[in-house]
């Protein structure tokens, strides 16, 4: 429960250079709602996995420009923002069936790895706290086991990209290592196998039907009643 004191008490921020009061117990994207502000893009699932709400911001009389997700970040007073909802990004083109599994395949995708400064700037933009400079230095070794590891909780919101002074693109860097290790090195389930192939049988057509047939009601029911291990 917030106190009543903290509730009330308010911050001074600037959204796209306009002066703003907010409660200082909101996290950027509820403040921004706040003032009135209706997210069609940059928004998603407001729990911090998803990477769709991008936030770059300065403090007043700092030079550091820094990073965040809305959806985590609480305002500060005199924060000055920018909403990112999109990060205009190269991605390589491949067939993930056809890439060579050996340690040159993200090189030939991303020569620009080859490129990396070590600075660790990618890693200080991270709002996951990955060790995102790790994660292309592993790439460029073809350790895509490492690659994989690594960037396991990567959510590809771009901001590396944004920072990296080479040009990289570590998301869509990790993104390739990640199908490589899990379409040619990772262990393969057996029941991961069994489950496919009882699929592909026709197991389930069952169920599958009985779901399209609910109504959204029931679907909800249902799945507020699942059983969780």
């Amino acid at each position: 429960m917030v106190e009543k004191g903290l509730a009330e008490s308010k911050v001074k921020i600037y959204v796209m250079g306009k002066e703003y009061d907010v409660p200082s117990n909101l996290t950027i994207m509820k403040a921004m709602e706040y003032i009135g502000y209706r997210f069609v893009r940059g928004a998603g699932c407001r729990g911090g996995f998803c990477g769709a709400c991008a936030t770059v911001y300065r403090m007043k009389d700092e030079y550091k420009l820094k990073m965040a997700l809305a959806c985590q970040e609480t305002v500060q007073n005199e924060m000055y923002l920018a909403q990112i909802p999109f990060t205009p990004a190269n991605k390589a083109m491949y067939d993930v069936d056809r890439l060579d599994s050996s340690g040159n395949a993200v090189l030939e995708h991303y020569p620009e790895i080859a490129r990396c400064l070590c600075c660790n700037t990618c890693t200080k933009a991270c709002p996951q706290d990955l060790e995102v400079m790790n994660i292309v230095q592993a790439a460029l070794k073809g350790d895509f086991e490492e690659v994989a590891h690594l960037s396991f909780d990567c959510i590809s919101c771009g901001l590396c990209a944004m920072r990296c002074p080479a040009e990289i693109v570590p998301f869509n860097v990790a993104l390739l290592g990640r199908r490589i290790y899990g379409k040619y090195i990772m262990p393969k389930s057996r029941e991961v196998e069994k489950a496919v192939k009882e699929t592909k049988r026709g197991r389930y057509n069952g169920e599958l039907k009985n779901l399209a047939e609910m109504g959204l009601d029931e679907l909800k029911k249902l799945y507020e009643e699942r059983e969780i291990d």
